[in-house]
């Protein structure tokens, strides 16, 4: 039997492109973003040109692709898709924007994997619209400038300290920070991708959905196709009770918290005392990278307010205290 989806979309698309936002309407949330960017894109459309750069920074799965694909449609400019880790020489950054069309928005996805000679590479590109490539080696080596195409940079980091001051500088459209969603805005969000994955979902499915989505939009419409598919498979229809029954299978808790995040937790209390201690050493100590601890694990408990960063190290606070007791007698799920 076919999904009902299949009929409602086209088959080229993803089911994630296809729950995207495809105008500002449909954006919810980050309103003072949204307010700056319509207005660097409207005052360059009078302008009759392109609007000069834009850096978007926040934790991953908030908006900042969306927001690079919507500054594209609104100036029914071509997008080209790109990651700061896929541009590893001096050719790759060339070919890419020698073969930009006019009025194209260039996205480059975690442009802080930008190597510092690629950086220092784009920085005419963006200021004065050309590149300036090397030719040979030693005293022969001469320097070719070459003019490109007008064009608009939005550039996507989750890690905006690792880029360097001067290319932050470059972005004279803006640098905007995207945060964590509330309740109310990520439950707008599962109201609509239900629509258009033709789910009836009751407003208690879609609480807990909300609750349980970390404060990203991209993991609500991740747990919400989870759930859904619990459902199909258990031939029930989405309820409260199923909600809960498949979140518990998912090892996904009542606060979005995962058996990873509860591991972090409890080595933080049973290894160190609750802290302070390292990032190296909790690293260590639960056999993962350092940035994966940084970067993966602790936003989301720092925004809970279960750890705190201090110069001697992490601590788990007293509500961090409280949430493991609280597991351990039955009342997280």
């Amino acid at each position: 039997m076919s999904s009902p989806l299949a009929t409602l979309l086209p088959l080229t698309k993803s089911l994630d492109m296809a729950l995207r936002p495809v105008n500002w309407d449909e954006y919810v949330g980050q309103k003072q973003v949204k307010a700056n960017v319509r207005i660097a894109i409207d005052a360059a459309k009078k302008r009759g040109g392109m609007p000069e750069h834009i850096l978007f920074y926040g934790p991953p799965g908030v908006g900042k692709t969306t927001l690079a694909h919507l500054v594209a449609a609104t100036l029914k400019s071509p997008l080209k898709n790109t990651s700061g880790v896929a541009i590893e020489r001096a050719g790759d950054l060339a070919a890419i924007l020698t073969n930009l069309e006019p009025n194209t928005v260039l996205f480059i996805d975690e442009i802080h994997r930008l190597s510092r000679k690629i950086e220092e590479l784009l920085y005419p590109a963006l200021e004065s619209g050309h590149l300036d490539i090397i030719l040979g080696k030693g005293p022969s080596a001469r320097t070719v400038e070459l003019s490109l195409p007008p064009f608009t940079l939005v550039g996507a980091t989750t890690r905006v300290a690792e880029l360097s001051g001067p290319l932050r500088s470059r972005f004279g459209g803006g640098v905007f920070q995207l945060d964590f969603y509330n309740d109310e805005d990520l439950r707008d969000i599962i109201r609509r991708s239900a629509l258009l994955l033709d789910l009836s979902a009751p407003e208690e499915v879609i609480d807990r959905i909300a609750a349980r989505s970390r404060a990203t939009p991209r993991v609500a419409n991740a747990l919400l196709k989870r759930v859904r598919d619990f459902s199909e498979v258990h031939n029930r229809k989405l309820s409260a009770a199923l909600c809960d029954e498949a979140c518990d299978l998912f090892g996904i808790d009542a606060q979005g918290l995962t058996k990873d995040d509860r591991r972090y937790l409890e080595t933080l209390l049973k290894s160190f005392r609750g802290g302070p201690a390292g990032v190296r050493a909790v690293a260590a100590a639960l056999h993962e990278d350092p940035d994966t601890v940084e970067h993966v694990y602790e936003p989301y408990l720092l925004r809970l307010g279960f750890i705190e960063r201090s110069s001697r190290g992490r601590i788990l606070t007293p509500q961090g205290r409280s949430y493991l007791s609280g597991e351990k007698s039955g009342d997280i799920f």
